[in-house]
């Protein structure tokens, strides 16, 4: 199976956490920065609990939006934790090549 592209993980990244902060920010009236509180907290599986949807459309919103977004904000950090590994693996090999030349 092919991984997706960091670019496009990022821009759907921003395109969930750009939705749901307009979305809360209508249907519950909450804040700007509520709202985009909100939205990481909620896709980051943290949920603080300081803010709750009050409205009927807010928690089905709610619901749908932790089953697309969390989606979505998984693969990302998987793809970036495992970009992550390699980069330190190539560091570590590339550092063993170099101390081994010394030798």
């Amino acid at each position: 199976m092919r991984q997706p592209r960091a670019r496009t993980l990022i821009a759907l990244l921003v395109m969930v956490i750009a939705s749901g902060t307009v979305f809360f920010r209508l249907v519950e009236g909450w804040s700007w920065i509520d709202s985009y509180f909100f939205t990481v907290v909620t896709l980051s599986t943290v949920g603080y609990g300081n803010l709750v949807p009050a409205t009927v459309l807010g928690k089905i919103g709610t619901t749908l939006f932790i089953i697309t977004g969390l989606g979505i904000f998984a693969a990302a950090i998987q793809r970036f934790g495992y970009h992550a590994i390699l980069k330190r693996e190539k560091h570590t090999h590339d550092g063993q090549n170099q101390h081994d030349a010394q030798e």
